[in-house]
């Protein structure tokens, strides 16, 4: 089985816009309404946009080190 790379499937939009596009059809089918629906819509690319910036920011100070070091 392949190892999938967590940072860079968590620091895509494609990634994220795959998890509205599940959450949001369930949603609808449980007759979530509709104000809740675009709540948690909103909340997910929240989070999405967090969580791609902390990871981002990391693999960048990280990228930094290991130049330096290797300077």
């Amino acid at each position: 089985m392949k190892n999938i790379n967590w940072a860079k499937k968590l620091t895509s939009r494609k990634f994220w816009m795959a998890v509205i596009g599940f959450a949001t059809p369930i949603m609808t089918i449980a007759q979530v309404p509709e104000n809740t629906a675009v709540q948690v819509t909103a909340l997910i690319m929240a989070g999405g946009t967090l969580i791609a910036y902390i990871i981002g920011e990391g693999m960048t100070d990280a990228a930094n080190i290991d130049k330096q070091e290797n300077e």
